[in-house]
């Protein structure tokens, strides 16, 4: 497809656009031809900046990813509230595009931002975290963030408005009086759940390095002289 000389508009301001539509209209919605008439311009004037629909797609989840506020560095002492916070935010920003949510699996940041991960790998080191956990936290928090919030993201309004929608007190008692008993709102359950998940990596990493050194000091005892 031929394209004008000159750009008629920008990337920075074609991806806003194409966050508009997906935000307003739905994912399904954002097509080169409807973006192209959302800018009042012909669709080959995308093509200054894209190849295809594929590279805009990326461009939105690299903006809504990078709108993400990164929280000032703590002390070290206090690297898990900095990745609490970081999460906390990242929520918020997905949640204000739950119909762009899904692109985070098939665009995932790690692919996009590698500078981010850089940055909190970084941080990791110098908190004086071991090193041999790092790709576990970081791939792991991959995992638990995204995957809470883009499940939370696709629920309907109805059901955001309790944490197990559906619950009946004759059938499911137990579960009943677990919720009655929960004093936490969604978002300080995943809160929680990072936080929890960060000390526990922590907990076991500190485990298995005592076991490992029990192991050699039971194994240099065995062949030390009698």
């Amino acid at each position: 497809m031929p394209r004008p000389r000159q750009p008629l508009i920008s990337r920075t301001g074609a991806v806003a656009a194409a966050i508009e539509i997906i935000d307003t209209e739905g994912l399904d919605a954002l097509s080169l031809p409807r973006l192209a008439r959302h800018l009042d311009v012909r669709a080959p004037s995308l093509y200054h900046h894209f190849d295809d629909k594929s590279e805009i797609l990326g461009a939105v989840v690299a903006a809504i990813v990078a709108d993400t506020v990164v929280p000032r560095k703590p002390p070290p002492e206090r690297w898990v509230d900095w990745f609490v916070q970081l999460s906390l935010n990242l929520r918020r920003v997905v949640l204000r595009h739950r119909n762009a949510a899904p692109l985070l699996l098939q665009y995932p940041p790690r692919d996009l931002l590698a500078d981010l991960y850089e940055d909190a790998a970084r941080f990791l080191e110098a908190s004086g975290v071991p090193a041999e956990v790092h790709v576990q936290i970081l791939d792991s928090m991959d995992t638990l963030v995204l995957g809470a919030v883009i499940s939370e993201a696709a629920r309907t309004p109805a059901a955001r408005r309790a944490i197990f929608p559906n619950v009946d007190a004759e059938r499911q008692p137990t579960l009943a009086r677990a919720l009655e008993r929960n004093e936490f709102t969604a978002n300080q359950l995943f809160e929680e759940m990072i936080r929890s998940f960060l000390h526990g990596v922590l907990l076991l990493a500190g485990q298995r390095t005592a076991s490992a050194d029990t192991a050699s000091a039971d194994a240099a005892e065995a062949v030390a002289p009698s």
